[in-house]
């Protein structure tokens, strides 16, 4: 059947040339090999043009099959402006944080030539070259397109506790509209994330690619430096900080090798960026940070711009925003920064997913169930030890979850005999200062269960790296944040919510204004 059809096309293409009704540059002539093609590659399962791999096999052919099998990307007169728009878009993939020559930048640039320097000899050009030009025109915006519109893999297939939830369009339909509008660069740019968050760390990257393109920082010299001292290692970390986003200014040349109040408060920006304590002197774990190479940093802006395309379409106007990696928690209204304060998130062990969901509720006062895992491996072990843990932290035994399960006595229950793999009770921490999830919880569905809540453990916000809890957020400021979510409803002014908090009852608070939240986890941002 391959030959079959093979034997067509040529037999097609020999008629009409000697015929002489359509020459070689013919876009019907250009159709057929690209059809010639297409048909072909479907019986052996495998596209390619100019000796490189289709990728995106699933979508091109109905591309082309829609379109009659047209080339897209010339015309009777040659390769368009069009052509010429995408191998520009393509040479700055690397400002997106994304490598040309996975678009087949290399290849599409030698057919180009190839196309061109035939033009120079004569009429009469090769129909199958000017397909494979299309070919890999088509498949290189289709792959390039998907993946600005959604980042290059599935984060989903990296690590469990990662759930997608990406853009999602039809690189197809999106391509014949750029081809419609004559605007390719616009409609690629359109697939960007539009948050300027995107964009400000798309800037930073380009910043840092320059100061690796010049050779990099220089290295930070062993020993401590603090405010006050002078030394050629004082001159390094002024310009090691000065190539970073400018965060000291030039010296005078009497004054490059001081370590002076200016330079002090630099360090201490670039401590409090990397979750160092910030006290403005360059410890062994400060020196490190300053020593990491800028390429290292590059990759690191790559791998977050990749994050954020895999975030969804409309991260929402008002929205909260639960950095992992940073211990953060941000409320957004548009791109302006309402509130922020310091979250304790997961331990390595029980890492904090990262999804985004929808907030609708709070609950005032909340009971804990306590989780069978952290009763069977944390709890246990102290009742066995302490048979006054229980009374002394609130906490009731039940035969199960039901509603009108009756409670059981502590006192009947031999606690002793009790194992993980046979602990056949649920245990129910009332409301109170010693809750652990303290005076509020905030609700969003999903499938791990997770919630942003208060916490008795206040001084656990204090600590640089806050990774503690068992996967849920707790927050340093949830009076604050209850308020703000509830600002719309008349009946729960500030007020009004600490009286019912005071009032010691369990119950729960719709939002006038459900709230999208994000639990990310980058490792590179751009402050505005």
């Amino acid at each position: 059947m391959l030959q079959r059809v093979l034997l067509i096309g040529s037999v097609i293409a020999g008629c009409t040339s000697a015929a002489g009704r359509v020459d070689d540059r013919s876009p019907e002539l250009v159709a057929e090999r690209i059809r010639t093609r297409i048909e072909a590659a479907g019986i052996v399962m495998e596209l390619r043009a100019a000796g490189e791999p289709v990728y995106a096999s699933l979508v091109l052919p109905s591309f082309y099959e829609r379109r009659l099998y047209r080339p897209a990307w010339s015309d009777a007169r040659g390769p368009t402006r069009l052509a010429d728009d995408l191998i520009d878009a393509l040479q700055r993939a690397d400002l997106e944080g994304l490598r040309s020559e996975d678009y087949h930048l290399a290849g599409i640039e030698a057919v180009l030539a190839a196309v061109r320097a035939d033009a120079k000899r004569g009429p009469a050009l090769a129909p199958d070259r000017w397909a494979e030009l299309d070919l890999l025109l088509t498949d290189a915006f289709l792959v390039y397109g998907a993946h600005l519109l959604a980042g290059r893999v599935n984060p989903e297939t990296l690590r469990p506790e990662w759930v997608s939830n990406r853009r999602t369009a039809d690189i197809a339909v999106v391509l014949e509209a750029a081809l419609t509008s004559g605007n390719i660069a616009a409609t690629l740019e359109g697939l960007d994330p539009p948050e300027a968050g995107y964009r400000r760390l798309r800037e930073a990257l380009a910043r840092y690619r320059r100061v690796a393109a010049v050779g990099g920082w220089p290295a930070i010299p062993d020993g401590s430096m603090h405010a006050g001292v002078r030394g050629a290692a004082v001159t390094a970390l002024r310009q090691r900080l000065r190539l970073e986003d400018g965060l000291v200014g030039e010296a005078g040349d009497q004054d490059a090798d001081l370590f002076d109040a200016e330079l002090k408060q630099a360090l201490e920006k670039f401590q409090s960026r990397h979750g160092l304590t910030a006290d403005g002197v360059v410890s062994t774990a400060t020196r490190a940070e300053l020593n990491v190479p800028v390429e290292r940093r590059v990759e690191q802006l790559e791998l977050n711009l990749e994050r954020w395309r895999w975030l969804p379409k409309d991260l929402g106007h008002r929205h909260i925003i639960v950095n992992i990696a940073a211990f953060e928690l941000e409320v957004m209204d548009g791109d302006s920064l309402v509130m922020s304060m310091r979250v304790v998130v997961g331990r390595p062990f029980d890492r904090t997913p990262v999804l985004s969901d929808t907030m609708r509720y709070l609950v005032l006062n909340p009971y804990w169930h306590v989780p069978t895992n952290i009763a069977t491996t944390e709890l246990l072990p102290k009742l066995k030890r302490d048979r006054s843990y229980l009374a002394r932290y609130k906490m009731r035994v039940f035969p199960s979850s039901r509603l009108d399960a009756q409670e059981v006595d502590p006192a009947t229950v031999d606690w002793s005999s009790m194992t993980a793999a046979h602990f056949p009770y649920l245990l129910r921490q009332d409301p109170g200062p010693r809750n652990a999830l303290g005076r509020i919880k905030f609700m969003f569905l999903n499938k791990y269960h997770i919630y942003l809540h208060d916490t008795p453990a206040r001084p656990l916000f204090e600590e640089t790296q806050r990774d503690f809890s068992h996967g849920c957020i707790r927050i340093q400021h949830p009076i604050e944040l209850a308020v703000y979510l509830l600002r719309n409803d008349p009946r729960w002014d500030r007020d009004a919510l600490l009286a019912a908090l005071d009032d010691a009852e369990d119950r729960s608070v719709p939002l006038p204004e459900p709230m999208p939240i994000h639990l990310l986890y980058w490792t590179a941002w751009a402050d505005a």
